[in-house]
């Protein structure tokens, strides 16, 4: 039997130029790619997407070096968004 595992929330996203910001993450979930960090559900556009509402949570972490990150899935409590060497960046990862 499997069971359902509780995403972390995007905490935070200061990410302003991102379509799925607008007071919030309102992307349904997001992934962090394996460079830097990154969030690779971020997209530079003037259009607004996501759900409406800011509840995104981390679906896929693919930074399987961060001690949160077990079976490439995200177990922070919660993460925040940012700049860092990217244009959107984990802030929240931590090296093993």
């Amino acid at each position: 039997m499997t069971q359902m595992l509780e995403m972390p929330r995007v905490q935070k996203c200061s990410v302003s130029e991102c379509g799925y910001n607008h007071d919030g993450c309102t992307a349904f979930a997001i992934t962090i790619g394996s460079m830097n960090s990154e969030c690779d559900t971020y997209v530079d556009s003037s259009d607004k997407g996501g759900i409406g509402r800011a509840l995104a949570q981390v679906g896929a972490c693919k930074r399987s070096d961060c001690m949160h990150n077990t079976d490439l899935e995200c177990h922070a409590p919660a993460i925040v968004v940012g700049a860092s060497r990217d244009k959107a960046d984990c802030l929240t990862y931590e090296p093993k």
